[in-house]
């Protein structure tokens, strides 16, 4: 054998042995390509952390607006208590200094008594003490005590309010025995400057 014959054979042995290995590397290399198409599945957690900041700011605005409803409902709840119990207060003064008023002061205590009036009731309360209630008063020597044993509240928003009164009257005229009149009577209520003045006095 010549030598070239025995560097051919050397050849073609190398060449089969390295072959089957080539060929293994081009088949990884298509795996590789295919992987490389393919789109990736998201992981789990990805998932979890999509959803996540998804639904948190959704719950967050939730309890935001939850928050803001139950304090609004709160403060409405107590300023309209807080209404109640003035404007039922208001209504317990006011009725009792309207009603009371002695022979040699009915002027003065009946004038008076109009600071806590508004609007028309104002005017007709006016009109009628000084054409009725102050002249009959100095000529008939009349006397009045008015008392509100129990008073509560109808209505009551910021501005405005009703109350229902029941109102114990002695009236004395003259030397003669005192009489007593029971009574009950719807008070509206305005609030003006920071006041609750009555507005309208109506017996019912």
């Amino acid at each position: 054998m010549t030598d070239e014959q025995a560097e051919t054979e050397v050849d073609s042995e190398v060449d089969s042995e390295v072959d089957p290995d080539l060929d293994g590397a081009d088949d990884d290399a298509d795996v590789d390509d295919a992987a490389a198409g393919a789109p990736a599945a998201p992981a789990p957690r990805n998932r979890r952390s999509v959803l996540a900041f998804a639904v948190l700011p959704a719950v967050v605005l939730a309890l935001t607006v939850g928050a803001g409803v139950l304090k609004w409902q709160s403060a409405s709840r107590l300023d309209g208590e807080a209404a109640a119990g003035e404007s039922v207060a208001a209504a317990r003064e006011t009725t009792t200094a309207i009603l009371s008023y002695s022979a040699d002061s009915a002027d003065t205590e009946l004038n008076a008594a109009r600071s806590r009036l508004t609007g028309s009731f104002l005017d007709a309360y006016t009109e009628l003490i000084n054409d009725v209630v102050i002249p009959g008063a100095k000529e008939k020597k009349i006397s009045a005590v008015a008392q509100v044993p129990a008073a509560a509240s109808v209505s009551a928003g910021s501005d405005h309010a009703v109350a229902l009164v029941f109102v114990n009257q002695t009236v004395t005229v003259g030397k003669d025995a005192p009489t007593n009149t029971a009574s009950s009577v719807r008070v509206t209520l305005d609030k003006v400057d920071g006041r609750w003045l009555v507005s309208g006095f109506d017996p019912v």
